[in-house]
């Protein structure tokens, strides 16, 4: 999967690079030259050919052109130091980008210190690639590999085979510094922070996840009336058009894979038009959840019955005219008219599937997603032309398949309600309590059940003359799950949803539903509660949005500081309060052996006005007006992350003592993790 959606990349990237131009403006040359006994520094000097620029490595790709990346390969064998430094640039604002840029002319160099494990023969190596500009054309040459062996001895002096080359004559960039101290007034010019690496251990298991939510979506698109009828009559096409039955399946297959390419490509599209800053900032934005809230109640009332989405009809005709023409192309446009003419059914599915995956903040989910939606829609057309037999057993097209597409309505406009959710979390307008939220979800699935028991029927529904397994299954679930939630009106936890719920602490209640102020619960839990603290739902002690109380008071009792980079509408950051807080050795050092402080990056409320500030942020001077500004400005300049939950261990220099980590499951890691930390600090202290 991983590699079909970055061949589909590539092949796009390639596409744009030929188009624009081959030229190839910017020649790197590489050496080597070490620096102490088991550290090398590996230097890039480039010749960039006349009229020509390429941009820093500090450019911002979301407001402007793509910067310069070089990227070293991981090895047993060495690892990288500090971070990449580059020769100065040149800044000055950018008529075509309107964002204020950083650009080398003529000759730039590059380097990255690297920390060799082992002596002998090592084997080095990554890729860089760059964007080249003149004033009125740009290029974007592929990623090219680069390669070097250095000869390392690190039980004596290094006797470096690589010809040693004199220091870069250009003025060197600021060097980055390990402190990372949040003072107002030196805001602007915050540095970055060493060991800023988040561990990526979530990527594979939450894209998996993605991909399966796709897939389950593709499954239920094929079982509604739009689509299902379409089976045998595109199996029965392919099947008589051909005598020669190995063509008929290889024709089928084509069509299988043009419907995988047409929906993946658009899971690309949305990567592209928003950008990976962008995504990260839906899952917070109040107008963006808003809007998707709206979308997905019109495709949960279309699947109802209340109205049908269709196409454009000049469109579907154009595309119907073009699948009569012959051989692989007139069969992809046939895969296309499936999609329009099944938009009805499997639009609100895919779209509520792109929001959802849209708005995790990572780049690639949106393709992941379709393209799993894509696999379960294409499967049966391969199938079934390869064993059209087995089509005898289907069951025939009846009024099951609108009970499906009811069913989904019914799903759709309860998962509308969690964005309005995430925007009333957002403002804190105290609109969406936990208790509204599961009144609307009791009565939501209430009524799922008893349409699935034949209580009432909607517009196109036939007549229910006895109830099939499958559908007693389905309310059985649906009402099981009802009494589930009932009791969380009254303060169970209700695990199974955490992260769609608002959080136990948003309630109409004025203690939430603890129904104890802070002291008494902190009194329960024999917690001291510091001045300035609060409780929350798990009986542990933070700071709220309170960075610089949090750390003045962990220099006094002499602990580290623990920073929570939270959201409210941050469902993996509610997954690690509810499963992973709680766990008795993790709660006990949050509370006793850390110092917490949460800090809300989507809190849209104003910060007191003597706390306003400017700063340079995505390529221009802004003002930080509000508290989610201040912390969010704060975790992407510090420790160049944008995404949540981010936690970082931090002593009382504000330096970072372990690797800063994301959501992860595994608590006996997450435990690991803080114990790695405070044995640093510890050992900082002695």
């Amino acid at each position: 999967m991983h590699r079909l959606v970055f061949i589909s990349l590539l092949v796009l990237h390639l596409f744009q690079s030929s188009v624009f131009s081959q030229e190839i403006p910017a020649h790197f040359k590489i050496s080597a030259h070490p620096v102490s006994n088991d550290t090398y520094k590996i230097l890039f000097q480039v010749n960039i050919d006349d009229t020509w620029h390429i941009y820093s490595i500090h450019q911002n790709p979301d407001d402007g052109p793509q910067p310069t990346v070089i990227k070293f390969d991981k090895s047993d064998d060495y690892e990288p130091v500090g971070n990449l430094q580059q020769s100065k640039g040149i800044k000055e604002m950018d008529k075509v980008f309107g964002v204020e840029v950083e650009y080398l002319l003529k000759k730039a160099e590059f380097w990255q210190n690297i920390k060799v494990k082992k002596s002998g023969k090592i084997k080095v190596t990554g890729i860089y690639e760059y964007q080249a500009c003149t004033d009125d054309k740009c290029v974007f040459p592929p990623a090219d590999i680069f390669e070097i062996i250095l000869n390392a001895d690190i039980v004596s002096e290094h006797k470096d085979t690589v010809q040693k080359k004199e220091e870069p004559s250009t003025a060197i960039a600021t060097q980055h510094s390990d402190s990372t101290q949040f003072n107002h007034s030196i805001l602007s010019s915050i540095p970055s922070v060493k060991n800023n690496q988040l561990n990526n251990v979530t990527d594979n298991s939450s894209r998996w996840m993605i991909f399966i939510q796709g897939f389950l979506g593709g499954f239920a698109a094929l079982l509604t009336p739009c689509v299902f009828p379409l089976i045998p009559m595109n199996i029965s096409f392919f099947t008589k058009r051909h005598k020669d039955r190995k063509k008929s399946m290889k024709e089928a297959f084509f069509y299988s894979l043009s419907i995988i390419i047409i929906y993946l490509a658009l899971g690309i599209f949305v990567t592209l038009i928003f950008g990976a800053s962008a995504l990260n900032d839906l899952s917070t934005n109040v107008w963006f959840n808003l809007v998707f809230f709206a979308m997905l109640l019109i495709f949960g009332f279309s699947f109802l019955g209340a109205f049908e989405i269709n196409m454009p009809s000049s469109l579907v005709n154009k595309m119907d005219n073009l699948s009569n023409k012959g051989g692989f192309i007139g069969i992809f446009f046939m895969a296309f008219t499936l999609a329009l003419v099944s938009f009805s059914c499997t639009g609100p599915i895919v779209g509520t599937l792109l929001v959802q995956t849209a708005s995790t903040g990572q780049i690639l989910n949106p393709a992941i997603g379709m393209f799993g939606f894509s696999l379960a829609l294409a499967l049966p057309f391969g199938v079934f032309a390869a064993f059209p037999s087995w089509m005898k057993s289907l069951p025939k097209s009846d009024s099951w398949l609108n009970a499906v597409k009811v069913t989904l309505g019914f799903i759709e406009i309860a998962f509308a309600l969690k964005f309005a959710s995430n925007a009333d979390l957002v403002v804190q307008a105290g609109v969406l309590t936990r208790e509204v939220f599961l009144a609307v979800w009791i009565a939501i699935f209430t009524l799922l059940a008893f349409y699935l028991l034949g209580f009432f029927k909607t517009h196109h529904d036939g007549e229910v003359r006895y109830l099939s397994v499958t559908r007693l299954m389905f309310a059985t679930f649906s009402l099981s799950f009802t009494l589930y939630m009932l009791p969380g009106l009254w303060g169970a936890p209700l695990n199974l949803i955490s992260g769609i719920l608002p959080p136990l602490e948003y309630s109409e209640s004025p203690h939430g539903f603890m129904n104890h102020p802070n002291n008494l619960i902190a009194s329960q839990n024999n917690l001291a509660l510091p001045e300035g603290a609060e409780i929350n739902k798990h009986g542990i002690i933070h700071f709220k949005n309170n960075y610089e109380k949090a750390l003045e008071y962990a220099k006094k009792v002499n602990k580290p500081l623990m920073v929570d980079f939270t959201g409210h509408a941050c469902a993996n950051c509610r997954k690690t309060e509810d499963f992973i807080w709680p766990y008795e050795e993790v709660k006990n050092i949050l509370n006793n052996e850390v110092v917490l402080v949460s800090l809300y990056v989507d809190d849209k409320r104003s910060l007191p006005e003597d706390q306003y500030f400017e700063a340079e942020w995505y390529g221009r001077k802004r003002k930080i007006t509000t508290i989610g500004d201040k912390y969010k400005y704060m975790q992407e300049t510090i420790y160049n992350q944008s995404s949540q939950p981010l936690y970082v261990l931090l002593d009382h220099n504000e330096n970072i003592l372990t690797d800063v980590r994301g959501y992860h499951p595994d608590k006996q890691a997450y435990l690991l993790w803080l114990k790695i930390g405070i044995e640093k600090f510890k050992a900082t202290k002695k």
